[in-house]
């Protein structure tokens, strides 16, 4: 009983040995392995979201630089004091007004 595919090129391709070890290796490469194909693709997904979360972290920091700097006047703190938190002097009346329909928004929160 012979084996009537024995003479075809493709079945004496597939029963190379050296075809099977170099085909176990590259699905061992890009599935099983710790530094495999997929796990980079993660990783790398990882480093690009950290990559925007610093960005916008140094922007923030930016704008607080530039708060900061502003602050450093004491008419400036004061004017920020007075908006910011409705601070005021022993001798003032503070009064908030509202209208209907007014789009200042509050900075409270609830």
């Amino acid at each position: 009983m012979t084996n009537p595919y024995k003479d075809k090129p493709w079945f004496k391709f597939l029963s190379n040995k050296y075809v099977w070890v170099l085909l176990s290796f590259v699905i061992w490469m890009v599935f099983l392995d710790n530094y495999s194909y997929y796990g980079h693709r993660v990783l790398d997904k990882q480093i690009e979201e950290l990559e925007d979360n610093k960005e916008y972290y140094q922007q923030e920091i930016n704008k607080d630089k530039e708060k900061i700097k502003k602050l450093n006047n004491p008419d400036a703190t004061e004017k920020y004091a007075r908006e910011k938190y409705y601070m005021k002097k022993d001798s003032e009346d503070v009064y908030i007004i509202e209208f209907e329909g007014d789009t200042i928004e509050k900075d409270v929160k609830k």
